[in-house]
């Protein structure tokens, strides 16, 4: 029986240990397609390191990537600060509150979700010329602030994870609503406000349809952007551009990797509230 759970055990960690590689496998070839010149991409697949590294990076650092980077930054660290915020202060109220047309709000909020935000894009680009704001990176942020998933997920999360007993012994103590909000309902959403901000932050640094049609201004640009003006008139360096990706990724895949424990707790957590 022992050997039977050690030979289980042997199998299950080579198994998760192959699917593991070949899950990295596509990562690894970017980061090696980046150290080859751009000619050899089109012979073969290139499984070695080549020697073209420094030449890509030049033509990368020559491209201002460090500014689409810090662009990238502003952009996606607002939207994820604003967008949790606000996700979490309309969750505790639909979740702990009851107010009139509360159940029709919250309806109109879920269809809003299924309306793709392409639909809108026109209109959208019309409104922030209108307000002055497309010469700034305000447009690439303001969407994200009214998200209707983040207040959908933030609902189902409190529902089931805030006690109404510690609220009202909270009340009993003299605590306001906004007291309740601040100092109350962060120790038990945790893991929603984790899993939320890694989302947010992915989704707003991998935009690229957005700031396509609302930024013409190279200061402005973000990574996705910077990465396809890689090369010249006569010639796509596509060797330069997945090696801008690569730098690209770097920021995500710290933040899975720190915050990957969270994530799957509120996750799980959340599919299973409500």
């Amino acid at each position: 029986m022992k050997m039977n759970m050690t030979l289980r055990s042997i199998l299950a960690t080579t198994g998760i240990a192959l699917l593991s590689l070949f899950s990295l496998l596509p990562f690894y070839i970017m980061i090696i397609m980046g150290t080859h010149v751009n000619e050899d991409l089109f012979r073969k697949i290139v499984l070695l390191p080549g020697s073209y590294l420094i030449e890509n990076f030049k033509t990368v650092a020559a491209s201002r990537f460090d500014l689409a980077y810090w662009n990238s930054f502003v952009v996606s660290a607002a939207s994820t600060v604003l967008s949790v915020f606000v996700s979490a202060f309309a969750g505790f109220a639909f979740a702990k509150y009851d107010f009139k047309h509360k159940n029709l709000i919250f309806s109109a909020i879920l269809l809003t979700m299924m309306i793709p935000s392409q639909l809108g894009i026109v209109a959208y680009v019309i409104e922030m010329r209108y307000l002055g704001l497309s010469g700034t990176l305000m447009p690439l942020i303001l969407p994200w602030i009214a998200n209707a998933f983040g207040v959908f997920w933030m609902t189902q999360f409190i529902k089931g994870a805030v006690p109404n007993e510690v609220l009202e012994s909270a009340r009993i103590d003299g605590c306001s609503d906004l007291g309740l909000f601040f100092r109350i309902v962060p120790a038990f959403i945790m893991p929603a406000v984790t899993t939320l901000s890694l989302l947010v932050f992915l989704w707003s640094w991998n935009n690229y349809l957005l700031p396509l049609i609302i930024i013409n201004n190279p200061d402005l640009y973000t990574i996705p952007l910077s990465i396809t003006t890689l090369g010249d008139a006569y010639r796509t360096d596509l060797a330069a551009q997945i090696l801008g990706l690569s730098i690209g990724t770097l920021p995500v895949l710290m933040l899975f990797a720190f915050g990957s424990k969270s994530f799957i707790r509120g996750l799980t957590a959340g599919s299973v509230k409500g």
